[in-house]
């Protein structure tokens, strides 16, 4: 089960490197290092060195998570929960784009200028309307958690990126390789992998 977690979140993060993985998937980044080379073995995986350097999939890994989640959906009797969920997180996904466009642009006589962050009070409402959109995200999660475990991860890493927001790291809402943005992201890869639907 081990190697599927790190395969398939390899295949919904994208090149990566292992601390970042191992962020993802919530494993010790032993273990993830330790799935990573077997995984490599079997030649599913590679990975570039130097200073960005990271692991990404081969073809033979693609194929093989395409595989492996299909199955853990059929076996699990998932596909309806999924589905639903998926209906629902296609509801949201606009206003999330919305909100990531009102974080980094903002509209100055008309015209829309980057977001420079000094203006506490925008920002504060923007973070509030984060808030609300993350109470109905939750709801969500809950149910591709229920339905699949392996799901639950996405809110613990959802709702760690809108408290750091929420505490003065900004970036953690769209600028940061671990912001809600991407996260949410990863998030829509996985569900579009899981249900087997092309992007």
């Amino acid at each position: 089960m081990t190697s599927l977690v790190v395969l398939h979140a390899l295949r919904c993060v994208g090149f990566a490197d292992l601390p970042r993985l191992a962020a993802a998937t919530g494993l010790d980044p032993a273990d993830v290092e330790s799935e990573l080379i077997d995984l490599a073995v079997a030649g599913q995986v590679t990975r570039t060195a130097g200073a960005f350097g990271g692991w990404g999939l081969t073809e033979a890994g693609r194929a093989a998570d395409a595989e492996r989640i299909a199955a853990e959906l059929d076996a699990a009797g998932a596909r309806p929960a999924v589905a639903g969920a998926y209906d629902r997180f296609l509801v949201l996904n606009p206003e999330l784009l919305d909100l990531c466009t009102a974080w980094q642009l903002r509209s100055a006589d008309g015209t829309l200028t980057p977001n420079d962050h000094t203006d506490a009070g925008y920002d504060a409402r923007v973070l509030d309307r984060f808030t609300d959109f993350d109470r109905r995200a939750e709801a969500v999660c809950a149910e591709l958690a229920a339905a699949l475990p392996r799901f639950g991860r996405y809110r613990v890493r959802l709702a760690g990126a809108l408290a750091r927001a929420r505490s003065g790291e900004l970036d953690f809402l769209t600028d940061n390789l671990a912001s809600y943005h991407i996260v949410w992201f990863q998030l829509h890869e996985d569900l579009l992998a899981t249900l087997g639907i092309p992007r």
